[in-house]
């Protein structure tokens, strides 16, 4: 948060205007996301599991992020932006489902993934910027990465399991 701050002190044709509103969602933004890792490395000692969280905890903050500042696919105003509420809304019903356990929560980032694309391939076929589609269709990848973690610290928690 210091680096808006010091863009907007010591380089003002930097165009970097933020409000106080700005730094206080960034704020708020930065201490949920911190508060969530923090919770997913007290549920396990996986680094699977942990990696995981921290992979689609960042890749939420992500996509707030951006659509709150410039927005995904065209500007922050473009309507087809807030869908991915809905994208991250799929992940924290499917976490609830999932009471945060490695194998369901596995489950809930491959529908995350896939409502992404969904959105991000939706978009594209209306017509909507493809560039900002294309960009959509990339933040799949951090899902489905967090998916297969999710997998492999299931698989482990099976293993360890059935040796003792």
């Amino acid at each position: 948060m210091l680096l808006p701050l010091a863009a907007m002190r010591w380089f003002p044709a930097s165009g970097v205007e933020w409000t106080r509103s700005d730094f206080a969602v960034m704020g708020a933004l930065l201490f949920a996301a911190c508060a969530a890792y923090e919770l997913a490395a007290w549920l396990s000692a996986s680094r699977a599991y942990r990696a995981a969280a921290g992979i689609a905890i960042a890749t939420g903050f992500l996509t707030v992020w951006v659509n709150l500042a410039v927005g995904m696919i065209g500007d922050e105003g473009n309507p087809w932006n807030l869908l991915f509420v809905g994208v991250l809304g799929v992940g924290l019903v499917g976490a609830l489902v999932a009471r945060l356990r490695a194998g369901g929560m596995a489950r809930a980032m491959l529908a995350v993934a896939l409502a992404q694309a969904a959105v991000a391939v939706l978009a594209l076929v209306a017509g909507a910027d493809p560039r900002g589609a294309m960009f959509a269709l990339g933040f799949a990848v951090p899902w489905l990465l967090s998916a297969v973690l999710f997998g492999k610290a299931t698989r482990a928690a099976v293993r360890a399991d059935a040796r003792s």
